[in-house]
């Protein structure tokens, strides 16, 4: 029997003349490239890190997102200095750390979509120090496992979503504000005082309320018309716009002429002191009135309350009918002043008046 021909080594390796195993690699070393180009191509913005968070691939979109070079970052581990002014973690770094319970302390939108899955999606403001501008990013990083699911890499993609993010912060904007005078309308008022409501139950601090009124109002807008009547509104609300100057303070226009300043954390001195700092400031601005029954210029009563909320009140309610009582107090006292709901019996007894002619409970408003 003839003995089987053995095939010659240029047949052998699939005539390659290379052991199997070198074609092998050879074909993965053709595919890593491969990979490398088409995401240096990508028209998404992409980096990559190693398990040791450094920068393997930042490509050319990202390049042109962040302002800064690929020669800047590969092999370093500086990709945050693309997106912050002061060293923090990406979304890829918390990913090649595993760490999802550190998102909120970075990210206030943000999605983990669990330990070695498909990682974590974030939303956020960066400040873009190359640019020189802030972008609203939303953010996706998702790991690279080998076969024996070691982690490899970590994936970051970008998408540039500033456009929508403002159009959506002027939606929200128009919603909470007036139109007129710029101030916060009346439905942002009743979500933060019953919001500040809750808050001072919890601390147990007082909270502060003025209502403030152009006097004879009508007469003016008779007088000198709507748009000369507008123009005043916009000027005493910017007045009272400037001393609502903590985090927490809230000027807003109640309605018509009439304005109110949420003053958390303020006993009623305190308050009493800034009511009078925004009626003399109002009276600074001289703006002519004249109209029959009224006085030379414009105007301004104010009513203040302040109450550290209780348990048992259940609602702003109580705050909101002392300040609307102070305020008519304030009118029917001759008005141009400011009256403290702690004080109103005090006022009309230096005045003469008998006990009763201090107006009842008075109530127009509710929260």
């Amino acid at each position: 029997m003839a003995k089987p021909v053995k095939p010659s080594g240029k047949a052998s390796a699939r005539g390659s003349g290379k052991a199997p195993g070198k074609a092998a690699a050879k074909t993965v070393d053709v595919a890593d490239s491969y990979a490398v180009r088409l995401m240096q191509h990508l028209v998404v913005p992409t980096f990559v890190i190693d398990p040791e968070r450094r920068v393997v691939i930042w490509n050319r979109a990202c390049e042109r997102l962040t302002g800064l070079a690929a020669s800047e970052v590969i092999g370093t581990s500086k990709h945050w200095q693309a997106f912050y002014e002061t060293r923090r973690p990406c979304l890829a770094d918390l990913v090649a750390l595993d760490q999802p319970e550190r998102l909120p302390e970075f990210y206030s939108e943000y999605a983990a979509r669990g330990h070695n899955g498909l990682g974590f999606s974030a939303e956020n403001w960066c400040t873009m120090p190359k640019l020189g501008s802030q972008l609203y990013l939303a953010i996706d990083a998702g790991p690279i496992h080998d076969e024996a699911g070691h982690l490899i890499a970590v994936v970051e993609t970008l998408r540039d979503l500033t456009a929508q993010k403002r159009a959506e912060m002027a939606l929200k904007e128009l919603a909470t504000k007036d139109g007129l005078t710029g101030l916060s309308n009346r439905r942002s008022f009743d979500q933060m005082l019953m919001s500040e409501w809750a808050r001072g139950q919890r601390t147990q601090k007082p909270l502060a309320l003025l209502f403030a009124d152009v006097d004879h109002f009508k007469l003016f807008n008779d007088h000198h018309g709507h748009q000369t009547g507008d123009e005043c509104l916009r000027a005493v609300a910017a007045v009272v716009s400037r001393h609502a100057v903590r985090p927490l303070d809230l000027a807003s226009r109640y309605g018509g002429e009439e304005f109110a300043l949420i003053l958390p954390d303020m006993d009623c001195d305190s308050a009493c002191v800034i009511a009078e700092e925004i009626r003399g400031a109002v009276m600074a601005l001289a703006i002519t009135h004249g109209a029959a029954g009224a006085g030379d210029h414009v105007t301004l009563s104010v009513g203040v309350a302040s109450r550290i909320p209780g348990a048992v009140d259940g609602g702003p309610d109580r705050l909101l009918g002392a300040a609307d009582e102070a305020l008519y107090v304030a009118k029917r006292l001759g008005r141009n002043r400011v009256i403290c709901a702690e004080r109103v019996l005090a006022e009309f007894a230096s005045l003469g008046r008998r006990a009763a002619a201090v107006p009842g409970p008075f109530r127009r408003k509710s929260a």
